[in-house]
Parts: structure tokens; sequence; C-alpha cells
């Protein structure tokens, strides 16, 4: 299979690294100067340093270029670049079946991922690839299973069965709503896990976290129709105990700054990556108090984000809530 894939960010070159070999494959750069400094030192030293690009690895700046002859494009934006690199994308192979792998809910609109590709694409062939997953890990080898949701059952298990192999294991779903809304909503949990190990609050406090956690993405998704097997599956539980346990987690990293008392602007610079769960709390908790859904937790969350409280008293408050039958 010819595969494109598009975007040179982590995610993106992790799944190029690992799709390369059994797959002709090609990664587009935005930015030209990047692209070429990647093709000359085989590696991406911004996002990935020290994973090293494979010979057969085309890697380039010119989007139709890239396009051209692939049977499938991986659109590796972050999500607020999905809806521009789709409109992109349309012009140039408005046919050509392809997946997304950003997270979360467009800052604004409170779409998933998969209601602005239908704004802009309509019906198409198309899915997203989700689930417990670090780029670095991917990039290394190391063994991973992740989850590839389309509406198309059909496209989804084709697919799927076409990317398996090597330390990459695919599963194939048609919950699609489900998918997204667990990749969402966990990057959510891990600022509010990364704050309660900040604190210092224990293990047992992580665990009712988690625990309690999974609960609001499960609450959240079957009010938008997913399917509640979905939350104990691969987008669901295993991608909410990566996130929120994970040393390589940037939404759980968010968290532990903050509980340092560090400001948000602060943190996003030292970052130097997407923290999808950042935009993603406010999105959720407006649109969970449209739909009249209780999700205490990412309440919590998005007022520490907007600084009106602070992480302690977050905890304070939580803790102080009624006693609930589970």
């Amino acid at each position: 299979m010819r595969i494109a894939v598009l975007g040179a960010g982590a995610w993106g070159t992790a799944l190029a690294i690992a799709f390369t070999g059994r797959h002709e494959v090609s990664l587009w750069a935005r930015d030209v100067a990047s692209a070429e400094r990647m093709s000359a030192q085989r590696e991406n030293s911004r996002y990935l340093p020290g994973c090293h690009l494979p010979d057969a690895l085309r890697v380039t700046a010119d989007l139709k270029a890239a396009l051209t002859g692939a049977d499938l494009a991986i659109l590796a934006a972050p999500l607020a670049g999905l809806r521009p690199l789709l409109e992109q994308f349309k012009t140039i192979a408005p046919a050509m079946p392809f997946l997304w792998v950003c997270k979360g809910l467009e800052a604004g609109s409170g779409l998933l991922p998969h209601q602005v590709v239908a704004e802009v694409m309509g019906d198409a062939a198309c899915g997203v690839l989700t689930g417990p997953s670090f780029a670095l890990e991917v990039a290394r080898g190391l063994p991973t299973a992740i989850t590839l949701a389309a509406t198309d059952a059909g496209f989804a298990a084709a697919t799927a069965q076409s990317l398996h192999g090597g330390n990459l294991r695919i599963y194939a779903t048609e919950d699609l709503v489900g998918a997204e809304v667990g990749g969402a909503v966990k990057n959510v949990l891990a600022i509010a896990t990364g704050i309660c190990d900040g604190l210092g609050l224990g293990l047992n406090a992580r665990a009712a976290l988690i625990t309690r956690g999974l609960v609001e993405i499960t609450r959240f998704g079957e009010a938008l129709g997913a399917s509640r097997d979905t939350f104990t599956g691969l987008a669901g539980m295993g991608d909410l105990i990566l996130t929120c346990t994970g040393e390589l987690s940037r939404n759980r990293r968010v968290g532990l700054l903050l509980a340092e008392g560090r400001a948000l602007p602060d943190i996003a610079r030292e970052l130097g990556h997407v923290a999808e769960g950042v935009p993603a709390a406010r999105e959720v908790a407006r649109r969970a108090a449209a739909l009249g859904i209780e999700m205490p937790i990412t309440r919590a969350v998005t007022a520490v984000l907007d600084g009106r409280i602070t992480p302690r008293a977050a905890v304070e408050q939580l803790m102080a809530r009624d006693p609930k039958h589970e």
C-alpha cells in the first residue's frame, strides 16, 4: 500500500516510521526547511530526536507530490489544524480514503473530529486511528495496540488489516463516536491526574480519580450515542490509563505543572507540543452542561485552567461532594 502521512509532528512521524518497510510511505511537512532538514539528517530533531527515519521514507513539503499515487492518507495534524488540512486535502484528493489521528473537541464549535470531517468532506471513506499510544514508543518499534474506528465496518476492518503488522496491532470498530469521546475526554482526566500527583495526594486518590473519570467518559459518550462497551477497550480504558499514568503524557505534565502553581501560558511554552486536553476541557464541560450531564472532574479541571480556582481548592471541592451510589 502507498500511504501519505500528512503532518510531521511527533505522531505523524512515528506512524510514518512504523509503516515504512511494509508500505511505501511519504511524510508531508508543512515547512520546506523542516522537510529538507529531516531528509538530510534522517531524523525529526524537533519532535522525535534520536529516532532514525528509514531510508525508504520520503519526506516532502509538496502536498500534491505526497498524495500522488497514494492509496490512503493519514491526516496527522492537531485538532486545531484538522479543518484547514482537510480543505487542502479536498482540493487535491477528494476521493482518497483517509484516517485522522487527532483527539479532542474543536474549540468554539465543540465538534468531535468526525463531525468536522463530515462538514468539510461530506460522505467519505474515512475513520480515526486512536488508542493508547505514545509517539516515541511507536517510533522505537515497541509493542502497541490501537483502534481504527469508522462507521463503515467494512472499511474499518479492511484498513485495519492492511495496516496491522510488526509491533503495531490494530483493532477495528464501527463505534466512531465512542472511540473519539474516549480519546478526547481522557486528556482532560490526565490533567486532573497530573494535578493529583503533583499535589502528592497518593496512589489511592489517583486510582479513584481514574476510575471516576472513566464513569464521566462513559456518561458523556453514551449521551452522544456511543456504545458503553467501547469505554472498557483500548480507546476508552486503555487510553485513559496510559495518559493518566505515563511519564510521556503531555496532558499529565500540564497537571503536574499546574499543581506547582505555574501559569498556563508558561506551561504551553515549556511543553512545546500541543496538549489537547486544555481546549478539550472547556468544550467538553460546555457540551456536557448543554446536555445536562454531570461531569464534576471535568468541571473542576476547566475551573483550574481558567484560573477561577486553585488546584488544591478544586480537589477540596470534589472531596466535599455528597456521597453517591456507584
